[in-house]
């Protein structure tokens, strides 16, 4: 290898040479750092970047967070489940979340043993731990990266929660509900099965197995049956390990909680805040008031005041109510329960900002000028007294000539100059050009015995328009503040799209005549611009969820890198702390960096130890994303299982080598149909198209299609849904070179499958 060095090289090192490089640096590496380092003169930067370029598209170097790695790294903290041993007993460990699709195999990580551990830090099979990762090269047994136990988790749950099946004459069986675990049956001896009965979902703790038999088990807990719905969402609870139910003494610090008062807060109980919310929601931790400005300098000008509720005067950082929260990081929201981060309490009582209530809150005042863009903004501890409570339907038909008796009277001196603000803001955003996605999101809709009554596509309204853009500019100014203060806060960063991702979607687009350029940094308006160019196409809603697949995950992170969606610079969430611990971190470094009172963010809190409670609020982000969808799926199983036989209408959602997904258009449901099952041909998987195609006649199933399906079968539990295809492929499209995939034969009758197969995951 050449080694870089202070002096100019002659030569393009090769591709190892800055491979090698890019692995041996700790810190920030882009082409700048690699051009200096090799000493490469402004003409020669063209070929280095011809050159990243070529390893990206070869899957050896991608980029993140602005910083280039081998293909397949990791970042420095990370969260892991501990999976086993090597052959020398060091334990092994594998990143909770991977994109097995986009980077194949998750990387292992060899856990260093600690000389002197102290609780918390050391770990076992079986057990979720924050890591700190280094990478280490590429030894033999291609295990390159080590790490080390920052904090503890979760330790194993010797538990599994499953479906108690009765036997004749005592005892019965429990069928995991775990898809992995599916046909890996537990025996329940007599007299161990507790107060369970034929069909209730149930925790097992699970016995040392014997050397012959099925393992044995004894029910610790019946969570109630699956006729009945609030059992589908305890089972992603527990299949998540989503904690539940609050400790003792975290229930008894909110108890003993009071009021806040006016002592160390400005008077705003005379602006006539109003919250605009879900019709069934519980909590408001928003208010919002707008008004025309009065100065003369600012001309057609608006102010603007967002009050948040002011949690952090009541959850103060090392408590017992901290903890917890810091454990959960999230409220997570299911058809029939939520599961909050904080107790009622706190998040239903005293941060709620009920109306004609005295509430403390953090505000902002924002000066916006007639173009919507912010002039100045400034931040205040304050008491607020709500004026009402409205739902965004309620708050849109009085805008709409239809006001009732709530907002009748608010109509000309509230509702009014909050929608003529958000006119100008929605211009500020038109010009900022965001990720303009186009994604209808549904909503069980439950009846009073908790069964599914309906699915529904929630109207999107200028009501929550305007609620967004008043948060949206809220969280900007909370970042710029504590950036301008240099106090350390969690960021929200979206990265820019991987260009493997990207380049997949250039060749799908390239099918149905469209181009993406290849010249430039990458805009959210580039993607726009293509969306805007299929509107009322019938290929509109193929493209929109492909561009949506291209896309970056959010997340939360202690070093700034913009989010790329929001088409913004720096952005922080601060106007939801009562459901996101990210948010309360941002209350309290806004609190320190302006000195505004008690419950500030400590002095040790610093970018590391920021970066790891980002990394696991993150996590627990994903996680409780991963349950709502999986709740949904489970039932809508139960609603369609008994229906098997029925025909519906729906599109495909997804094309995979194993086959195809289709979602339904009345309720939103997916199901799979596997590829060899599909039709009467020899079908080929076109990955670039996202296709099937037949061999022999040419008959095309492509993402995005309308299709007609019989559904086969439903596994409730399991979430999974079996259709047979009943519309004919369509022939003569032009979808370019097929570049891979083996042959799948189809069958003139599918035959009814063994076992249902779950949906498999799928990157949103």
């Amino acid at each position: 290898m050449a080694h870089p060095s202070t002096k100019k090289q002659p030569t393009i090192p090769s591709k190892d040479d800055v491979l090698a490089f890019i692995g041996s640096q700790p810190g920030k590496i882009g082409t700048r750092e690699i051009a200096r380092a090799f000493g490469l003169k402004n003409a020669d930067r063209a070929t280095l970047k011809h050159m990243l370029s070529e390893l990206s598209d070869e899957g050896r170097l991608e980029q993140r967070r602005k910083k280039l790695h081998h293909a397949g790294a990791l970042p420095s903290v990370v969260l892991a489940d501990v999976t086993g041993r090597d052959a020398d007993g060091e334990l092994i460990a594998v990143p909770t979340e991977w994109d097995e699709e986009a980077h194949g195999e998750p990387p292992k990580i060899r856990l260093a043993t600690p000389r002197r551990a102290r609780p918390g830090e050391t770990a076992g099979v079986g057990d979720r731990a924050l890591l700190r990762v280094a990478e280490t090269g590429e030894p033999d047994d291609g295990i390159r990266h080590s790490g080390r136990v920052i904090k503890l988790i979760d330790r194993t749950k010797h538990r599994v929660l499953g479906i108690y099946r009765a036997l004749p004459g005592g005892g019965g069986r429990v069928q995991p509900i775990d898809k992995k675990q599916l046909g890996r049956e537990l025996s329940i001896p007599s007299g161990l099965a507790g107060e369970a009965q034929e069909g209730d979902l149930v925790a097992v703790e699970v016995a040392r197995p014997g050397r012959y038999g099925l393992p044995p088990g004894r029910v610790v807990e019946r969570l109630g049956s699956l006729k009945n719905e609030r059992a589908v969402s305890l089972i992603a609870i527990h299949a998540h390990g989503i904690p539940h139910v609050f400790r003792r003494e975290t229930l008894a610090e909110s108890e003993a909680a009071r009021p806040a008062t006016l002592a160390g807060r400005e008077d705003w109980r005379d602006v006539p805040f109003v919250t605009i919310d879900p019709a069934d929601a519980k909590d408001h931790d928003d208010a919002v008031h707008a008004a025309p400005d009065r100065d003369p300098r600012n001309a057609s000008g608006f102010v603007i005041d967002v009050a948040i509720a002011d949690v952090g005067d009541y959850v103060r950082p090392g408590s017992a109510l901290d903890r917890e929260a810091l454990v959960r990081g999230n409220s997570v929201y299911f058809p029939d329960r939520v599961v909050p981060m904080l107790p009622e309490r706190i998040s239903n009582d005293l941060c709620s900002l009920k109306p004609q209530a005295d509430r403390a809150a953090l505000a902002v005042r924002m000066i916006v000028g007639a173009d919507g863009r912010k002039r100045s903004h400034s931040f205040h501890r304050v008491l607020i007294r709500s004026a009402a409570k409205l739902s965004y339907q309620q708050a849109q038909a009085a805008i709409d000539g239809w006001a009732d008796e709530t907002t009748g009277p608010l109509l000309g001196s509230v509702l009014e100059p909050l929608y003529a603000t958000y006119r100008a803001l929605k211009r500020a955003r038109e010009e900022r050009a965001p990720l303009d996605l186009d994604i209808p999101e549904r909503k069980i809709v439950l009846t009073a015995h908790n069964t599914v009554d309906r699915v529904m596509t929630p109207e999107r309204l200028d009501s929550h328009r305007l609620i967004e853009e008043f948060m949206i500019l809220a969280n900007v100014a909370a970042a710029e503040t504590l950036e301008r203060a240099r106090v350390p806060l969690i960021y929200r960063v979206h990265d820019e799209p991987d260009m493997e991702r990207v380049n997949a979607l250039r060749e799908f687009l390239q099918t149905i005549d469209l181009s993406l350029p290849k010249a430039g940094a990458l805009r959210a308006a580039q993607f726009n611009h293509i969306l805007a160019r299929v509107k009322g196409r019938d290929v509109e809603k193929l493209v929109n969820e492909i561009v949506l697949r291209t896309q970056a995950q959010a997340e939360y992170a202690a070093e700034n890198y913009g989010h790329f969606g929001l088409n913004l610079r720096r952005y922080a969430h601060f106007t939801s702390p009562i459901r996101r611990y990210a948010d309360l971190i941002v209350h309290r470094a806004i609190i320190r960096a302006l000195k505004l009172g008690a419950g500030v963010l400590p002095d040790n809190a610093d970018v590391r130890s920021l970066g790891e409670i980002a990394a696991q609020i993150s996590a627990a982000e994903r996680r409780a994303m991963r349950a709502e969808r999986e709740t949904f799926d489970r039932l809508l199983a139960h609603f369609l299982a008994d229906r098997v036989g029925a025909e519906f209408e729906g599109h495909i959602s997804g094309v995979t080598r194993a086959g195809l997904f289709v979602k339904l258009d009345d309720t939103g449901a997916d199901g799979f149909i596997p590829a060899r099952m599909i039709g009467d041909d020899y079908f080929r998987y076109h990955e670039a198209a996202h296709a099937f195609v037949g061999s022999a006649k040419g008959a095309t199933y492509r993402l995005g299609d309308a299709v007609s399906v019989r559904l086969v079968e439903a596994a409730p539990v399991a979430g999974a849904l079996r259709f047979e295809m009943l519309s004919d492929g369509k022939a003569g499209r032009k979808l370019g070179k097929i570049r891979s995939g083996r042959p799948e034969r189809g069958r003139q009758k599918p035959r009814r499958p063994k076992r249902p197969q779950s949906r498999q995951a799928r990157r949103r």
